[in-house]
């Protein structure tokens, strides 16, 4: 009998089975049971023994009559027996876990081992550590006995199938079944040296974990575990001698990247411009041309292939059976091609395609990249219809490489449609005929026309639109698509008919049949090719008679006919483009002479160049201002927009309540309000734009300049305003003026004469800047004054003469008294209405008040001013007395202590101007520029005149001659 030591931890387990085999056992007295065993809240005493024989019982159901001393169930005399075989049967049972879980820990031990040691050295060393077989086959041997004994042991009682013969069984089975898997793991034996090695760790690994007193095993394990961790140092060890090396090597392939680099930046350009080839030449010559010339009326004639036909005809399919690869995109159905795609083929030794407008290559033999390129084909096509739009004149350019392809431009068009759905634009049919004419019209365009064979040849609507533009068929190639479809639902003779070119009334230069796929949209160009071929083999169109001829089927034989008609339309044509470009450039060369003899000619991109250099340069000369000028400039806009509310919220107020102290008071009221509230804000609006005003007052400076050029204006002017619009002053700043006019408002005592002399003249001036308002709002009142109307002829309305005699009454009420208050009293307004009645005018109170109040102000701002007049050599007695002066000057101190306010506060914006917004207005006004400079649209609607117009056009036409002539060198060259 094999000795198995159970830790505390398997003990714990043996008592959680031990309950739960007490619940299965005890399922005669289940509610007794179910809270002894399932409820996990009752508590248990474990001080007392545990009794053979007997279950322990929760406390809070000890029964005197049914438990012992100590808590343990006594079950009747009767069921003794039973009970202690099913105990045992039960630990026997915790065993098959126990043994079960060792061994197989030991084989995931030796699974680890295995993978670890397939990354050492050589490993021979360990056969002599490691024991024999002999040994292991012996304990093996052992093993499978104590199994079957157990077996033996294992028995299900016929009482406990009644109560739960399915739960039993389910037990059973899952018991053998791990017992099983421990013996045949234990038994595994292999024949060659390192399966004896593997075997030997098994059984070292099992051992331990059983705890079997075997000494010389457990010191053997030992000693390996050891040579084991002095393995992973020396690979710790290698590793990081290997790491070294790496970036060792890492350095030094940077360095030759380096000089690599350098030695490439090093060669001729002259190089670069042979490798580009004659199509990629041609290419960007049409390309050219596009740009300058739309309409095709002069320029734009220059052969490409245009590929049209209905919608669903295969017409794209042809054009990528074309060019080996599937690079446009596909639907169910529904329009894909919605704008034209110009794609340039040229030979190359690898398959790749590139946007002209990008350049990023996408390899064609890649699924990955075919994908990403059809994806972004229909992108660009998509954002290329825009306002509701189902179609776009912008073309799509892109270019393919690869072995085996004809060199030429093809241009492929969205398919013409018959019947328009819901979800298109109210223009689409209209739209797509006119692109179609439009790239059909040009003289050397020669018209790939697709035609669907697997549809009624009368259903067409492209071959009517081809003859009308080649009515002759000098420039077009008829194709047939669909041709195995074809031959199964058509008569053979009618596609005699369609390929000898009898069905059709268009003509053409030559008919020709292909096969453009099986349906399957994941059809490679390969299989779709190898397909063809195989049809065109053993179609019946190709037996001893035979309907068509050899050379007029498959894709090959048509991009070859292409191809050899494409150049020969190119060499019949480049040169009479090239001397119709030459003509017109020497035409808008001598009218820019004429008119412009003293100026280069610059294009828009130029322009805006130079007019971004000129701001920028006067938004350094903004940062030059001195401090002096900026003060000046920030208290001039602070009292121009702090004046009103001083006057008319807190002076007047004041000095119009009677008394001096009421003057105070109300001043320090309303001076505080005024401070946390709407100050700080004013003050922030008047440095914004008193920076606004000096930056425009520099662009207006400099164009006086003899150097200034007026066709800027529009450009600066956009600009600064867009950039004024933008800043703002930091949200901060306002806060930190609240704190500083603050504080200058608690100062309410003038410090020495200058000062106070300084207030005085502040006040006067303020004072007489009202007074010249009110008298000019009298003016308007009261009409010309006599010496004006005789002089000038004028004469006074029935208003004004009104106004007239109701000022005389009220000025008879200011001479009564002086020190009036600012309201009239109703006997007031009763007395000087009965006057007016008695002089027979009739006027009302509202009228007599709106008289009033201008009077009564023009008033006080003249006592106002004898009183600062006074107030200007009472310094000392002010200084001695305070606020108990004899003389009133409380006004004065009013407006220096506003004269302080407006002090800090420029200086503090004066600080801020010149430390952080004008940066920030930089800032600003560089982001409109770099937005201007990539908004074509805005270069063109600010930067106008015939001398732009004149100088673009004269640049894109001398640009094209120079490709065309240097595509005409190379053309001559391959001759």
């Amino acid at each position: 009998m094999i000795r198995v030591t159970i830790k505390k931890t398997h003990r714990d387990a043996a008592q959680r089975a031990t309950y739960l085999c007490t619940k299965i056992i005890c399922s005669n007295h289940s509610t007794l049971c179910n809270k002894a065993v399932g409820n996990n809240r009752h508590q248990y005493d474990e001080s007392r023994p545990q009794s053979q024989g007997h279950q322990r019982a929760p406390l809070d159901l000890l029964n005197p009559q049914q438990y012992g001393r100590y808590g343990w169930y006594v079950p009747p005399s009767r069921n003794i027996g039973m009970l202690v075989v099913r105990i045992f049967r039960g630990a026997l049972k915790l065993r098959y876990i126990v043994l079960g879980g060792a061994i197989g820990g030991g084989v995931s031990l030796s699974k680890k081992y295995e993978e670890w040691k397939d990354g050492l050295p050589d490993m021979k060393w360990l056969e002599d550590v490691l024991p024999q077989g002999d040994k292991w086959s012996s304990f093996s041997k052992k093993l499978m006995e104590v199994g079957g004994a157990m077996k033996d042991v294992v028995q299900i009682d016929p009482k406990l199938k009644e109560l739960g013969e399915g739960k039993i069984a389910e037990w059973k089975m899952w018991f053998d079944n791990r017992l099983d898997d421990a013996i045949e793991a234990a038994d595994y034996q292999g024949t060659a040296s390192i399966s004896e090695s593997k075997d030997d760790i098994k059984a070292k690994a099992s051992v331990s974990a059983l705890g079997l007193s075997n000494d010389d095993s457990r010191k053997k394990y030992e000693t390996l575990q050891s040579q084991v961790e002095t393995l992973q140092t020396e690979i710790m060890n290698v590793q990081i001698k290997y790491q070294k090396e790496l970036e060792k090597m890492e350095r030094e392939n940077r360095e030759l990247r380096q000089q690599y680099l350098i030695l490439k930046t090093n060669k001729k350009t002259t190089a670069k411009k042979i490798k580009k080839s004659l199509i990629d030449m041609y290419s960007e010559v049409l390309d050219e041309l596009s740009g300058y010339d739309t309409s095709y009326s002069m320029a734009d004639h220059l052969p490409r292939v245009v590929v049209v036909g209905d919608q669903s005809s295969g017409k794209t399919s042809v054009l990528e059976s074309i060019a080996k690869a599937r690079i446009f995109p596909r639907g169910s159905g529904e329009m894909m091609t919605r704008a034209p795609v110009k794609v340039t083929l040229a030979e190359g030794p690898y398959h790749i395609a590139q946007f002209r407008d990008s350049d990023r290559e996408y390899d064609l033999n890649k699924e990955s990249d075919l994908a990403e390129l059809r994806r972004e084909v229909e992108l660009r096509m998509r954002a290329s219809v825009r306002g509701g739009k189902t179609v776009s004149n912008e073309i799509i350019s892109m270019s393919v490489k690869g072995p085996g392809l004809k060199r030429m431009v093809l241009v492929d068009l969205p398919g013409i449609i018959s019947t328009m759905t819901v979800d298109m634009a109210a223009d689409t049919k209209d739209s797509i005929h006119q692109m179609t004419k439009h790239y059909m019209s040009n003289p050397n365009a020669i018209i790939l026309c697709i035609q669907d064979g697997s549809v009624d040849a009368e259903r067409s609507n492209v071959t009517d639109l081809v003859m009308q533009c080649d009515p002759l068929g000098r420039r077009t190639i008829f194709v047939l698509t669909k041709v195995d479809l074809a031959e199964e639902l058509a008569d053979p003779e009618r596609i005699r008919k369609i390929l000898s070119g009898k069905l059709f009334p268009m003509k053409a230069l030559g008919y020709y049949a292909v096969v453009t796929g099986r349906g399957r949209k994941d059809d490679s160009i390969e299989a779709i090719r190898q397909y063809e071929e195989d049809f065109f083999k053993n179609s019946k169109l190709f037996h001893r008679r035979g309907v068509i001829m050899p050379h007029q089927v498959t894709s090959r034989n048509l991009s070859l006919a292409v191809s050899d008609r494409f150049w020969k339309m190119v060499r019949e044509t480049i040169e009479q483009q090239a001397d119709a470009f030459k003509a017109t450039r020497f035409n808008l060369e001598t009218e820019w002479k004429n008119n412009f003899p003293r100026l280069r000619e610059s294009g828009r991109d130029e322009l805006f160049d130079k007019a971004k250099g000129e701001i920028l340069d006067e938004v350094v000369t903004l940062s030059q201002i001195s401090s002096k000028k900026w003060e000046e400039a920030l208290t001039e806009k602070l009292w121009d927009k702090l004046s009103n509310y001083v006057f008319e919220n807190i002076y007047l107020p004041a000095a119009q309540s009677g008394s001096q102290n009421s003057f105070n008071t109300m001043v320090d009221i309303k001076l505080r309000q005024w401070a946390e509230q709407a100050l700080p804000a004013k003050s922030v609006e008047a440095g914004w734009e008193a920076l606004h005003n000096e930056f425009v007052n520099l662009i207006e400076k400099a164009k006086k300049s003899p150097d200034h050029d007026d066709i800027f204006d529009n450009l600066k002017a956009a600009v600064v305003d867009e950039a004024i619009r933008r800043h703002s002053w930091e949200d901060k700043a306002i806060d930190m003026l609240r704190v500083i006019q603050l504080n200058t408002l608690e100062d309410r005592f003038v410090h020495d004469k200058s000062e106070w002399d300084q207030a005085v003249k502040f006040l006067e001036t303020s004072v007489k800047t009202k007074l010249a308002q009110t008298e000019e709002t009298l003016n308007e009142m009261m009409g010309p004054g006599q010496f004006t109307r005789i002089t000038q002829w004028k004469y006074l309305t029935e208003d004004q003469a009104k106004r007239r005699h109701v000022k005389t009454e009220l000025d008879k009420v200011l001479k009564n008294d002086d020190k009036h208050l600012p309201t009239l009293t109703y006997d007031e307004l009763t007395t000087v209405r009965k006057n007016l009645q008695r002089d027979g005018i009739e006027v009302d109170t509202d009228y007599i008040r709106q008289t009033w109040f201008p009077v009564y102000r023009r008033h006080f701002l003249k006592q106002a001013l004898h009183r600062a007049n006074d107030c200007r050599k009472a310094y000392y007695l002010y200084s001695q007395q305070g606020a108990e002066c004899e003389i009133s000057c409380s006004d004065v101190v009013l407006f220096w202590r506003i004269q302080q306010v407006i002090k800090v506060t420029s200086n503090a914006l004066r600080q801020q101007v010149i430390n952080r917004e004008a940066r920030r207005l930089d800032k600003e006004i560089k982001d409109v520029l770099d937005e201007f400079s990539e908004d074509e649209e805005k270069k063109a609607q600010l930067l106008t005149g015939k001398r732009v117009t004149l100088a673009e056009e004269l640049i894109k036409v001398r640009h094209i001659q120079e490709k065309l002539e240097e595509f005409i060198n190379a053309l001559n060259q391959e001759k």
